[in-house]
């Protein structure tokens, strides 16, 4: 998974090439019945290419459109084992979207006079950022939440880790600091790195006094209401109704799914912890770009972007401080972020330049480049809806 991967709370998952059993149930439920609206057919379909062509367990989005409402889908199984359908009410880990609401917390304190994204890490965290050839004096709060601070993602340093380990381990966020700095220095400039948001979630304790999923609760879940989105602590279990999340490992000299949904993912932090739902995601995403959230001039100090690396964000990728925007084949771009967990679960939420949204969720890692690219062309689907004529879609 190099071009469109889709960003990992820990490391990529593991590319096997196996072949996985096909799921097995399929659902849609549609809230609008506007004739221009289409009836979703293509996406539907792409839906079913992902759990059919490329054996994903599961997948389900919602689309919310200003025109049309809000349309969910879903197709294969939420649970292997019994063979529940999959649904988009259901919670999962969001990864790394995770770290648009902590940039967003950020960018709440510098419009309050808190912090300025020009102050450094060793302003805020003294000696912290220090050693192997890292400065915490060189690297600035914009630089965190931009990915342009020159640090190694942790999620390097335990790439190789036993996997059973990792999914019980219960890392403190310094730990994780540490592990990052004892690795080697990535190429200059633009680096994906998990470790600057486990910084920037510091920082913001360090500035306010509380724990950052004290603040992101108060400052952005509360007030939006959404009741599906929690930080699960250490706990390895998922709250109510959820999904399962499957990755394929090497066990006894070929490839196994196993099923990764128990998972404590305090490696993730502030940077991929969140547990949540595609609706709760979208509803987040709008109220931010919607300007609910910040002021004007920190949001766009957000959706300023600088390139990304090809081979993480695609050729025209571009990143600014927690959000990404790629190119749309209806022209445009969208704007949102990916997510990723060892664990299996993968999110994808994004808003086209009309105000269309949609996020899609799967609940097992891509085993191929070509699925984890289906994903994104999913999505591409859910943003650049058909024309419809005379109740059948005609193309875009």
């Amino acid at each position: 998974m190099k071009k469109h991967a889709l960003p990992a709370t820990l490391a990529l998952a593991l590319v096997v090439g196996a072949t996985l059993p096909t799921a097995a149930a399929s659902a849609a439920s549609a809230t609008s019945a506007h004739p221009r609206c289409g009836n979703h057919q293509a996406l539907q379909g792409a839906l079913d290419g992902l759990t059919g062509e490329h054996r994903l367990a599961g997948a389900v989005v919602e689309v919310v459109d200003p025109a049309c409402g809000t349309w969910a889908g879903a197709s294969g199984v939420a649970d292997v084992r019994t063979g529940r359908p999959t649904s988009a009410g259901d919670r999962l880990r969001i990864g790394s979207v995770t770290k648009t609401f902590t940039a967003t917390v950020v960018l709440q304190l510098a419009a309050e006079g808190s912090l300025s994204l020009d102050s450094t890490v060793e302003d805020h965290l003294p000696g912290l950022v220090q050693g192997g050839g890292y400065d915490g004096r060189a690297i600035t709060v914009r630089q965190l939440l931009q990915q342009t601070g020159g640090l190694p993602d942790h999620a390097d340093a335990f790439a190789d880790a036993d996997v059973d380990w990792l999914r019980h381990h219960r890392f403190e966020p310094r730990e994780l600091v540490e592990a990052a700095l004892r690795l080697p220095h990535p190429e200059p400039g633009w680096h994906y790195s998990t470790t600057n948001y486990v910084l920037a979630g510091l920082v913001v304790e360090q500035v306010t006094g509380r724990s950052f999923e004290d603040e992101v609760t108060r400052r952005v879940i509360d007030p939006l209401r959404l009741r599906d989105t929690y930080w699960p602590g250490m706990a390895e279990d998922i709250r109510g109704r959820h999904s399962h999340s499957y990755f394929t490992t090497e066990r006894d000299g070929g490839p196994v799914r196993v099923d990764g949904t128990r998972w404590n993912t305090s490696a993730g932090g502030a940077g991929g912890a969140l547990i949540s739902t595609p609706s709760d995601v979208n509803r987040f995403l709008a109220a931010l770009l919607g300007g609910r959230l910040l002021p004007a001039a920190q949001l766009a100090e957000m959706r300023t972007t600088v390139p990304g690396d090809p081979e993480r964000l695609g050729s025209e990728g571009r990143y600014g401080l927690g959000l990404i925007t790629e190119p749309l084949s209806c022209g445009g771009v969208w704007t949102g972020h990916t997510g990723s967990t060892r664990a299996g679960h993968h999110t994808v939420t994004a808003m086209a330049p009309d105000g269309r949204q949609a996020t899609i969720a799967i609940n097992e890692s891509p085993a191929t480049e070509a699925a984890a690219n289906a994903v994104l062309a999913a999505l591409d689907t859910a943003l650049c809806p058909p024309r419809t004529q005379g109740g059948s879609e005609v193309g875009r």
